[in-house]
């Protein structure tokens, strides 16, 4: 079991819930999530995700991972405009958040 942020995944049931709701995902969806909460806190490229998740080195679509991680956000109640799960590191790839990025600076 991987928990990070109130979402929990189980890679052996291949069941994930937000809190006590479970969030229902397709295989791919699950896959992309799975490839990134693995990695909690570190940066995983968009060639590792094609390779990881859809088994491929080359590019079947530009927006494949883009599409799938929207329906993802939508799932897991990540705002595109605003996330606090999964953050798009331009340029290098996307990372899963291991604190939740709107929660105030206590030492602020």
């Amino acid at each position: 079991m991987i928990e990070v942020q109130g979402i929990r995944l189980d890679p052996e049931t291949r069941r994930t819930w937000r809190g006590d709701e479970e969030v229902v995902l397709s295989r791919k969806e699950f896959d992309l999530v799975h490839a990134l909460m693995a990695r909690a806190g570190q940066i995983v490229s968009r060639e590792e995700l094609m390779r990881d998740v859809w088994n491929t080195t080359f590019w079947t679509s530009s927006k494949t991972i883009d599409v799938h991680l929207g329906w993802v956000r939508r799932k897991l109640g990540d705002d595109s405009r605003h996330p606090h799960l999964i953050t798009t590191i331009r340029g290098q790839g996307l990372r899963f958040e291991t604190a939740d990025l709107r929660a105030p600076d206590p030492g602020a």
